[in-house]
């Protein structure tokens, strides 16, 4: 080894040297502060004694700092010893260019450490220039001392401030801000000495007031017990305004140093509790799906039953009562419940997203919890909802047909009933036996009269009996009463068939025997009997119910009445002819005299009868206007609302369509940072929302179009189910994709993925994704690993798909591509990491005590780790021993915590 230790001689001058600080912070020497000659001696004593405690383990030490340096002899010890380095070969002559160049040589060796010397040269240090000379000692001091200090992502004069500022926080009166005045009481160097070795001093007997005694305790303790040597006097610092910087900065880097060790359990303590948090955070985040999910999935089974009851009402009000009561479900209870699914989604996304951030395995929900169940039961929802309100819209039209029905039977029913009052009896009857000739062949024309009226009445049976068919094949609730009365109409129709043919025969026998007729009193039966039946006719039809869906409907049965209203002039005509063959009647018989005994044998329609039945109808028709124009009238109004409707429908219809794609488009193209398509999302999401008014108008002309029992609606495709689905889904598209952007926020943060990766990831994978859907199948996959770089085998291949793909869906998402890129590329805590992390807290032994994670941890961390770890069952156990080791692997999936 070379004689550094050779006496300092006067040399020629040499080149001089650059000296600059190592960190931008620390660029310029204070030059003007060592003018001040307390700082210079607080300096000069600290720096030298800083010095000698590395000059020692080479068996020297310096006197004089500006003076043993001169040569460079012990300036290039003490940088092989604080580097553990070998120098060039110092030159062993004792001219002052051999000095000269031993100290370029010392300052040539700082300058390789990435030091740039500023305004010091050799000569300056061979002269003996003491500024110059604890400038450089100063930066020797930086650089090999403090700025290899890291606390926290901060470094050197920050990062040792940091770790002062730390150490010293729980303690009492001491609040470090500085290297200055901060440390003049003492306090704080008392404060970090009992931080690590708090058996060395009773921190409680010290006093804020007395900074003498604070202060020598902690030189006289460092000294003795942690070999840190004495580098500064009491008096100095107290006698001093502003204490050196510098001196109390070389001083508390021997603190860092000697308490180094303690540093990495802190480390080691601030990595377990990062893991824990993370692990803790995840937890509440499963516990909040697990009970979204069990609340959504019981309310569906509470609502499901409901829809699915098909129980039909007897009338429509309560039909319509049903039908409100679905409304209010659809308004008031279901829009909460889909914000519910659609925040469950998202939450389950952003959950499985910090699990694959923080290299924990992904979470599968209890069996029967899962996304796509909570999926399937809201489909089956929605299938309940579609059919039961189906299923209430049929039931209405049902009801309402039958109601119709019901009264048209009645009218009917009534009307014959009218009819065949008496009608038994009159059939019955022996006159013609003990009748004249005349009489008989009255008889006999009557009869046929009736015969006529009989047949003519054969259609309204069979329409009752018709109308009484469809009631049951509907359901009506009153059936047995209906039938009951169409069963007593069709036994006595059947008994009046049967009479009257018995009468005919009997007549028929009779009628050879007579000859006689009144030829004109048959005319008028003949006639008459007919034009009744019509006329009753018409009044039923006059007075027919009728129920239309459309204006084409009504407009057919006005056209009909207005044909109908065309024939009552002929009509009219052939009244006056019936009432003219009476009239005929009666002049004859008073032209000759001849005394009518009772009136027209052949018939009981009077012409009084046939005069009130013809005022009746023309009492009916003006009626029958007003009816079918008030029917016109409300077909119209109908016909605006489903204009009104299909104009908005039209309108919000493509305007979803078209939202839905600009998202789809939104979501492949990502144009700008991360955060510009959040801001632009969002607002996009915002205009979307301002968009409901729109969607709500819709739901107000539905309505209205519901209560005006509107079923179709030839002006639009669309319907108010396609536009409320298409509005869920567009809410939910840009939720999940606002979701995804925030997700990609959280993998570039935590990976440290840089916006031009981003970009790239981006760019590459839209190259691959050809159906632009935002996923790629295996094929396309394979080729954008390749084309990114990487060298595929089967077996790499499969394990790249176990990771990107656990569930096994066959395709490959955007957000699984950049997470699999990221966890390739960067570091990520491990179960062997936290396992290391755990044996620097527990001293290298292979278990941990419960005492030691409440030193090292915070409270609710440490009592998280002792409520879960196992006992420790080794060899080496002892009472409370706990197994650190198997609580690490089972954070991250590889075991059963």
């Amino acid at each position: 080894m070379v004689d550094y230790h050779a006496s300092n001689s006067q040399a020629s001058s040499g080149g001089p040297a650059v000296y600059m600080d190592p960190r931008e912070q620390e660029n310029d020497w204070d030059r003007d502060l060592l003018l001040d000659p307390a700082w210079e001696k607080q300096q000069r004593k600290t720096f030298t004694a800083w010095c000698n405690s590395h000059l020692r383990k080479a068996g020297t030490q310096i006197e004089n700092i500006e003076e043993d340096f001169r040569d460079g002899l012990k300036l290039m010890l003490l940088l092989e010893v604080i580097s553990g380095e070998r120098l060039p070969k110092p030159e062993r002559g004792k001219m002052r260019v051999h000095k000269i160049n031993n100290v370029n040589k010392a300052l040539d060796y700082i300058a390789s450490k990435g030091v740039k010397l500023v305004s010091i040269g050799a000569e300056e240090i061979v002269d003996g220039n003491a500024k110059m000379t604890l400038g450089m000692i100063w930066t020797i001091i930086l650089r090999f001392a403090i700025q290899d200090i890291s606390v926290e992502e901060t470094s050197a004069k920050e990062g040792l401030l940091l770790w002062c500022q730390r150490k010293t926080a729980p303690y009492k009166n001491v609040n470090v801000q500085n290297f200055h005045i901060s440390w003049k009481d003492g306090l704080a160097f008392n404060a970090l000495i009992h931080r690590h070795r708090p058996e060395l001093i009773d921190y409680d007997k010290l006093r804020k007031d007395d900074p003498l005694t604070n202060l020598n305790n902690a030189f006289e303790v460092a000294e003795k017990y942690l070999d840190i040597p004495k580098m500064m006097d009491a008096e100095d610092i107290v006698n001093t305004a502003r204490p050196d910087e510098k001196a109390i900065m070389t001083y508390v880097s021997s603190f860092y140093h000697a308490f180094s060790g303690a540093q990495k359990a802190e480390t080691a303590a601030n990595r377990i509790c990062k893991v824990l948090a993370v692990n803790q955070e995840n937890e509440h985040l499963m516990e909040d799906y697990e009970k979204l999910a069990s609340d959504l999935l019981d309310w569906i089974r509470r609502t499901i039953p409901w829809l699915e009851n098909r129980a039909p009402e007897k009338t429509m009000a309560e039909m319509q009562q049903k039908l409100e009561d679905f409304r209010g479900y659809r308004r008031v209870h279901k829009p909460p419940k889909v914000q519910e699914k659609c925040q469950l989604e998202i939450n389950f996304n952003t959950l499985q997203t910090k699990l694959r951030l923080s290299n924990r395995p992904a979470f599968m929900p209890s069996e029967g919890r899962m996304v796509s169940d909570i999926n399937g039961s809201w489909h089956n929802l929605e299938g309940a909802e579609k059919g039961y309100e189906e299923w209430m819209l049929n039931e209405i039209r049902r009801l309402e047909r039958l109601d119709h029905l019901a009264e048209k039977f009645r009218q009917k029913a009534t009307i014959h009933e009218s009819w065949t009052d008496g009608k038994e009896a009159m059939l019955t009857q022996k006159d013609y036996e003990t009748a004249s000739l005349s009489e008989v062949k009255a008889l006999l024309r009557k009869h046929e009269a009736f015969e006529s009226d009989l047949a003519a009445h054969q259609d309204r049976v069979e329409q009752i009996a018709a109308i009484a068919q469809e009631l049951n094949e509907l359901d009506y609730y009153d059936s047995p009463r209906v039938n009951a009365r169409c069963q007593k109409i069709c036994e006595q129709w059947d008994a009046l068939g049967s009479l009257t043919q018995s009468r005919r025969e009997s007549l028929e026998r009779t009628e050879k025997q007579l000859e006689s007729i009144d030829e004109l009193y048959l005319e008028y039966a003949k006639r008459a009997a007919p034009f009744n039946n019509w006329m009753e006719g018409a009044m039923e039809d006059l007075q027919d119910m009728f129920i239309v869906h459309n204006i084409e409907e009504i407009q057919g049965l006005i056209t009909a009445h207005e044909q109908f209203k065309s024939t009552l002039p002929e009509a009219n005509k052939e009244r006056e002819a019936i009432q003219a063959i009476q009239a005929e009647v009666q002049k004859i018989a008073q032209y000759n005299g001849i005394k009518l005994s009772g009136g027209n044998p052949y018939t009981t329609i009077t012409p009084k009868t046939i005069d009130n039945k013809w005022d009746k109808v023309e009492q009916l028709v003006p009626q029958r206007d007003q009816a079918l124009q008030e029917e016109l009238a409300k077909q119209q109004s109908n016909d605006h609302l489903r204009r009104k409707f299909a104009t908005q429908a039209n309108i919000v219809g493509p305007w979803i369509q078209t939202k839905m794609e600009e998202i789809g488009r939104i979501s492949i193209e990502m144009n700008g940072t991360l955060e510009d398509q959040l801001v632009n999302l969002r607002e996009y999401e915002q205009s979307i929302i301002e968009y409901k008014p729109n969607i709500d108008q819709l739901e107000g002309d539905h309505q209205l179009i519901q209560e005006a029992l509107i079923f179709d609606n030839k002006y639009t495709a669309y319907t108010m189910e396609h536009l409320r689905v298409g509005w869920e889904q567009l809410l939910t598209t840009i939720a999940r994709t606002i979701n995804e952007i925030e997700n990609q926020i959280l993998t570039r943060d935590a990976k440290g993925i840089s916006q031009e990766q981003l970009h790239e990831y981006r760019t590459s994978f839209n190259h691959f994704d050809k159906k632009r859907t935002g996923q790629m199948d295996m094929d396309n996959y394979r080729a954008l690993l390749v084309a990114t770089g990487n060298s595929l085998g089967d077996a790499e291949f499969a394990r790249i798909m176990g990771i990107v793909d656990p569930n096994n869906s066959g395709v490959v998402t955007f957000q699984a591509f950049i997470d699999f890129m990221s966890r390739e590329t960067t570091d990520t805590d491990t179960a062997d990491q936290v396992i290391a992390s755990f044996k620097i807290l527990a001293a290298d032994k292979n278990f941990i005590m419960a005492e030691e994670l409440r030193r090292e941890l915070p409270p609710d961390q440490a009592e998280y780790c002792i409520a879960r770890m196992a006992p420790y069952s080794g060899p080496d156990a002892k009472p409370g021993a706990l197994d650190y080791m198997s609580f690490s692997t089972a954070l991250y999936g590889e075991s059963d915590l």
